[in-house]
């Protein structure tokens, strides 16, 4: 029987995993795509589908982030936890439908905008069908989060640079290692010492093409971290089965082990 199963890997059984995420779909998020894409990055872009001055909007949100996600950020970026629960409804689900009518596909993930939440917001985001929302609160640490509609990021990326020494140095065996980076690309164009392009380039040619790294978005972390969740055990360990639509890999005394999508796998 295995006695050590821990639920620790990304697909191909990576050990790690790089996320970014960044806020208000402003002209300079075209730079940061093109950045992005140059190192096989990927990232999350979280959309205020009624801010449109100044704004990528239209159909140039579809195109423009092909390959990465679009999220909700609410239709006009109103600190959510001071205004009224019909306002907060409004917001998240006016938002979510119009960024939909766009991109094609469910929206469902979400970051808050002037990072504001509490109790009653997340309760409309769970009713409005919202199954994350990253915050503003970095952690400066390299964890999944408790609970996904709080997903505290790891750090702003003028932290970033500072942080990769230790994520690369990470070696835990006993939970998933995942470096997220969150920000606004109009904040590269400041030309202040932490905040510029020259440095988000060189950051991201320092983390990209890792074999041992998952690139993902905020949405496939999310899923691959559910079906993760959902898989069902043997009483004596022996067996697992994975009813999710997705491949799923984890750690069985030592070893890496592939669990397919609607597979029952033996372990012992």
């Amino acid at each position: 029987m295995y006695k050590n199963i821990v639920l620790n890997l990304f697909p191909d059984g990576k050990s790690k995993a790089v996320t970014f995420s960044y806020d208000d779909g402003v002209p300079q998020d075209r730079r940061l795509v093109e950045l992005l894409n140059a190192f096989e990055l990927k990232g999350t872009f979280h959309l205020n589908s009624g801010r449109t001055g100044n704004r990528v909007c239209g159909d140039e949100i579809r195109t423009l982030y092909a390959g990465h996600e679009v999220a909700v950020h609410s239709v006009t970026h109103p600190s959510l936890a001071f205004v009224p629960r019909t306002v907060m409804m409004n917001e998240v689900w006016e938002d979510r439908r119009n960024l939909e009518a766009i991109v094609g596909y469910p929206v469902t993930g979400m970051s808050y905008p002037n990072g504001s939440t509490g109790p009653e917001v997340v309760d409309v985001l769970r009713a409005c069908g919202i199954v994350y929302s990253r915050t503003t609160q970095s952690t400066r640490q390299f964890n999944f989060p408790e609970e996904f509609l709080l997903w505290h990021p790891t750090c702003h990326h003028r932290e970033a640079f500072g942080l990769l020494p230790l994520f690369k140095a990470a070696n835990r065996g006993d939970r998933p290692t995942l470096f997220y980076v969150w920000g606004h690309s109009y904040e590269f164009d400041r030309n202040q010492p932490d905040n510029n392009w020259e440095m988000m380039e060189q950051f991201c040619a320092a983390v990209a093409r890792d074999e041992a790294v998952w690139y993902a978005t905020n949405i496939e972390l999310y899923r691959y971290r559910e079906a993760l969740k959902s898989l069902e055990f043997s009483v004596d360990g022996a067996l697992v089965r994975n009813s999710s639509a997705l491949d799923v890999w984890l750690t069985a005394e030592g070893q890496p082990v592939r669990v397919p999508s609607g597979g029952l796998v033996r372990l012992t």
